[in-house]
């Protein structure tokens, strides 16, 4: 679970072009199994800094990008980008600290490098990220080369452009109405305010030319992944708990002891999960020690990891759970416990597998005072 930092950030997603050289929207076209604009959308909202993500761009584009996420605080574009970027500033909440604006063309940045811009910005009021530009550049007038500026010193600007709520507003107000600006930056140099510059990657490029597609597309199926996690729990039964498994319960004269419901399928379904995105456990996320949590329903842990799921642009193709317990008898409710992991993990009922074995009367669990689950998740997915 995010920690909240002590400063509040929020993001200003700008999507609002018309795409005239892409033939549409470029915000809306396909990459990966979702739009441009939803893979901006999902490297914020998995940075812990970022508090509320207004996305602005014309009202006919929020029924589709919904589709895909959800929290969003939505405002129309301006005629210019510079006056889409005022439109959503002004939507931010009174409380944030820093505003960091963004492409929604950029769908490739990396949720680090924002973190990055972020503490930049919060330590020197404004910061944005960058590359060393790999090409020699002229300065050309009438087809004609004026001089050659030295290339070590050159940087691409990118997005996010992250600064403290006050530097930008205050530039927005002063220079918002300069037509020729291309980013907040030059208004915010304007005030005479040092712009830290974060380095950033080449594959944080904005998509503006089908070739800028193309290229998206093969880093996309470039950080493909396909992996298995393991999972694993255990709980005592005792008289007075309820027998919770999978989210169903089933009646019996004991249940299981723990500091949620108990429910060790779910459990052991989760940890799977985060092991197969190398997340972690659900010890971490909702420690044992912390007694608001206590009798927690496992469902609502398992809300939680599906939400690290789909930060991780992720998506649970297969699950396989196996309960060893020597009572009560589980054959009657494999169905109800299939559906019931379905609907939970949001995935359809034929990518679920549930099923029990006995402890043959060995040990704890074969003297019914413990049961035991065992679990299997695949994750597909990028990197990206």
């Amino acid at each position: 679970m995010h920690t909240q930092p002590d400063f509040w950030v929020s993001a200003v997603i700008v999507a609002g072009g018309t795409g005239s050289r892409m033939g549409r929207p470029k915000q809306l076209l396909p990459l990966g199994g979702k739009p441009v604009v939803v893979r901006s959308i999902e490297a914020f909202q998995a940075c812990p800094y970022i508090r509320e993500i207004i996305v602005v761009t014309p009202p006919e584009n929020r029924a589709v990008i919904e589709q895909f996420v959800s929290g969003l605080v939505f405002t129309a574009p301006g005629e210019t980008r510079l006056a889409s970027v005022q439109n959503g500033v002004a939507c931010v909440n009174p409380q944030a600290h820093v505003i960091a604006v963004h492409d929604g063309a950029r769908p490739l940045v990396r949720t680090a490098d924002i973190n990055a811009c972020v503490q930049a910005a919060q330590a020197h009021k404004a910061a944005v990220l960058a590359v060393p530009v790999k090409d020699t550049i002229k300065t050309v007038q009438e087809q004609t080369v004026v001089n050659t500026p030295d290339r070590n010193r050159l940087w691409a600007a990118q997005t996010p452009q992250c600064y403290r709520r006050a530097v930008l507003v205050e530039a927005l107000e002063k220079f918002g109405q300069e037509k020729d600006a291309t980013d907040e930056s030059q208004l915010v140099e304007k005030l005479g305010v040092s712009v830290a510059v974060v380095p950033s990657t080449y594959a944080n490029f904005k998509i503006t030319t089908p070739e800028d597609l193309l290229c998206a597309q093969a880093l996309v199926a470039q950080s493909h992944f396909c992996r298995t996690g393991f999972g694993f729990d255990l709980h005592r039964l005792e008289p007075g708990r309820k027998f919770i498994i999978g989210g169903v319960e089933i009646p019996h004269d004991k249940g299981f002891l723990g500091h949620s419901d108990g429910d060790l399928v779910l459990h052991a379904l989760c940890d799977a999960i985060l092991g197969a995105l190398c997340a972690g456990e659900i010890g971490l996320l909702f420690p044992p020690t912390d007694p608001t949590i206590k009798g927690i329903d496992s469902r609502k842990i398992a809300r939680r990891v599906l939400e690290i799921v789909r930060r991780h642009h992720g998506q649970i193709i297969h699950l396989d759970a196996t309960l060893i317990t020597q009572e009560p008898k589980i054959k009657p409710h494999y169905e109800a416990v299939r559906k019931s992991l379905a609907s939970i993990f949001d995935m359809p009922i034929e990518q679920v597998s549930f099923k029990s074995k006995s402890h043959e009367q060995v040990g704890e669990i074969g003297r019914g005072e413990a049961a035991m689950c065992q679990a299997v998740a695949t994750v597909t997915g990028s990197e990206l």
